[in-house]
């Protein structure tokens, strides 16, 4: 049995033997300003053309019985000047694990990454997206559940029960990167009788194989990937999210050979029921092959390609049903760990629809982050994806102050 040091100075034996075992925590995370313009004029009269918005987002933790038990909290508040919808706050994580031999148990509000590629992950599927923080999908709403994972010598299995239900936040009439007509907020829609108190249920078992790493996955329930339908707002036409019931099988897979990095992931979804969701398969797959030490400061230089399809038709398919990803990620592997990636997706059925990206950061000093984000989108056919936020290519910075 260990006990804390610090617990142990001035204390008899009679006292020491009462004590609990040895606890650690610990607080941390980061305020950060950002401020965003938007070049283009808006596609719709009541939205902005910048913002100035403030983040804070702290994590705590506390571990004991010599770190097997512990508890997990991350929040996190944003305050948007344009958009009051943008202004939300969320609770990334707020659970409690316990680690045995072979095995973890965690219940509570949790966040799950699922996923290899660059431009999108189809297999990740156990968090919703916290839509309105950034174009690339990438922050996640925190999810309610319970997860077991048992750690064997022939892979990790995870199960997952997910008894609450996360919708999507849209942006608002004022918000830039949203639908015309707008997707109001809390109206929506579910297949389900017990809307979001529906109970979903996750599978996924995980193992490395030399150089390989594989995933297989399934997921049942709720899908985090609304369709929208047409109603009655204002007096006017706005548009709801409606959420059907999905059944979906995926694999994801990593192979590492030398300075090649080759993956995949694919997905086979189908609808439950009487489910308007299409049947659908996907996959993206590709490739990054980093250049090191290209320069004599040491750079790193990975160049990046995937390819993306997608079954369903331009009606319910997203923005990636025939595409092509390119980029690179430069590392300056400096003492302010510097880093910049950048990517072009094209859609190779239309010539004129594409997206762009840059995204930077550095540090400044030990506590400080600048970063950085140049968002470019262009369409010109109204039944593509990407036509809506044609207007609303962007340009953010913002500071990040850690503690």
């Amino acid at each position: 049995m260990k006990y804390c040091l610090t617990t142990l100075q001035g204390l008899s034996l009679a006292t020491i033997t009462l004590l609990p075992l040895c606890a650690h925590s610990e607080l941390l995370g980061y305020i950060g300003i950002q401020g965003r313009t938007y070049p283009m004029s808006a596609a719709e009269q009541a939205q902005g053309s910048e913002t100035l918005s403030a983040v804070i987002a702290p994590e705590w933790f506390r571990q004991w019985n010599d770190g097997d038990d512990s508890f997990n909290i991350k929040a996190f508040y944003r305050y948007d000047s344009l958009d009051e919808e943008r202004s939300h706050g969320d609770l990334r994580e707020f659970y409690w694990q316990h680690v045995g031999a072979d095995w973890e148990l965690s219940v509570g509000i949790n966040t799950v990454f699922w996923g290899v590629t660059e431009s999108q992950q189809l297999v990740d599927i156990i968090n919703q997206t916290d839509f309105v923080e950034s174009a690339d999908g990438e922050d996640k709403l925190g999810q309610p559940m319970i997860h077991f994972a048992s750690i064997k010598g022939w892979g990790v299995i995870d199960v997952f029960i997910l008894p609450q239900f996360r919708p999507r936040q849209f942006a608002g009439e004022a918000g830039r990167l949203r639908s015309t007509p707008a997707t109001v907020n809390n109206q929506e829609f579910y297949q389900s009788s017990k809307k979001e108190n529906h109970i979903d249920y996750a599978l996924r078992w995980s193992h490395y194989l030399g150089d390989w790493n594989l995933g297989l996955s399934w997921f049942q329930g709720t899908s985090r990937e609304p369709l929208y339908q047409a109603i009655s707002h204002n007096g006017g036409i706005a548009l709801a999210a409606y959420y059907p019931l999905i059944e979906q099988s995926g694999i994801d897979a990593q192979y590492i050979s030398g300075n090649w990095l080759w993956k995949l992931e694919a997905i086979h979804r189908r609808g439950i029921g009487h489910s308007p969701a299409e049947d659908l398969s996907a996959s993206t797959a590709g490739f990054e092959y980093t250049f090191t030490g290209i320069n004599r400061r040491f750079w790193d230089l990975g160049l990046l390609l995937e390819y993306s399809w997608d079954s369903r038709s331009t009606a319910q398919a997203g923005i990636f049903q025939n595409d092509l990803f390119t980029g690179g990620r430069l590392s300056l592997n400096d003492i302010a760990s510097s880093e910049i990636l950048f990517g072009l997706s094209q859609d190779l059925d239309d010539a004129q629809s594409r997206s762009a990206v840059i995204e930077a950061s550095t540090r400044i000093g030990d506590t400080v982050r600048l970063v950085g984000e140049l968002y470019h989108f262009h369409s010109t056919r109204s039944d593509d994806p990407l036509y809506m936020i044609r207007r609303d290519s962007y340009l953010e910075l913002g500071l990040e102050f850690y503690f």
